[in-house]
């Protein structure tokens, strides 16, 4: 028979694998999504996944256990028209938000311990947030992380899929 601790691990460490298959999603769509804001918050969304993923290698090595490795990015396409196909991996990456966290709730809130629980909640929490940046972006929105100055100008430009160019 296992004991707790083991079982916390086991815990943390499919939640971890589940994660790090969605933070390789998000890295794999932000280069498909090329519209400046939106890919902005690709790249915010990508940054606090890899925070997330740091809180839980640390519970799982804390309690004796060995993070998963890495795993293969899904393969991601756009499809439609190319002003649009952004749309499809945005609502991929909705429903995969969504999915997770009815995946994980239940799990979490049975969960004994309270530091290892509310780390967890946090998470679904953020997961929740990235669900509506992708929502607000299939809505048009582009002050999905904040404001722009109405002196900057038009929103023009978009990103490029690869960061260096040799």
């Amino acid at each position: 028979m296992q004991g707790k601790a083991e079982l916390v691990v086991e815990l943390l460490q499919e939640f971890y694998s589940d994660k790090l298959t969605s933070l390789l999603a998000h890295e794999a769509g932000s280069r498909l999504v090329s519209q400046f804001d939106f890919n902005n918050t690709y790249q915010y969304i990508v940054n606090r996944e890899e925070v997330q993923l740091s809180w839980l290698s640390r519970a799982i090595e804390d309690l004796g256990g060995t993070v998963p490795e890495s795993g293969a990015a899904p393969p991601r396409s756009a499809t439609g028209k190319a002003k649009d196909g952004f749309r499809s991996i945005v609502e991929e990456d909705a429903r995969g938000a969504q999915a997770f966290v009815e995946r994980w709730r239940p799990r979490v809130d049975a969960m004994k311990n309270a530091r290892h629980r509310n780390m967890l909640g946090v998470i679904l929490g953020e997961t929740l947030e990235q669900k509506r940046f992708f929502e607000q972006a299939m809505a048009g929105q582009v002050d999905l992380l904040g404001r722009r100055s109405e002196q900057v100008g038009p929103r023009v430009g978009e990103v490029l899929p690869t960061r260096w160019i040799e």
